[in-house]
């Protein structure tokens, strides 16, 4: 799978709304086919930073993603509300989906 994470440092004054700005950006990256997972969270340390975890079945599924109407679309409607350009990690993992950290396993029944 190809997986994501960027961070994006937002203007004071649309951090709170950022989900709302992003939404339509969002739900149309999650219906793409080959769209794994789109999660955004809020940093706990700067209240203006979301941090975007995503990924996608395949380099393919990938390059459909960048392609997309609804991408064209955010790279004009997201810049506006940010503090700078978003910096991401994007690697090739060979997995399709989240694997246990065992080194803190829950015991079952807990």
């Amino acid at each position: 799978m190809i997986f994501i994470t960027a961070k994006f440092r937002v203007k004071p004054e649309h951090a709170d709304r950022w989900p709302e700005i992003a939404r339509s950006f969002t739900e149309a990256t999650r219906a793409e086919p080959g769209c794994l997972w789109f999660d955004w969270s809020r940093s706990l340390e700067d209240p203006n930073e979301y941090v975007l975890v995503e990924a996608f079945r395949d380099g393919e599924a990938g390059g459909a993603h960048v392609n997309s109407a609804h991408f064209k679309a955010a790279q004009q409607e997201l810049p506006p509300h940010l503090v700078e350009t978003p910096r991401v990690i994007n690697m090739e993992v060979p997995q399709d989906d989240w694997s246990p950290l065992g080194e803190m396993a829950v015991p079952e029944g807990n």
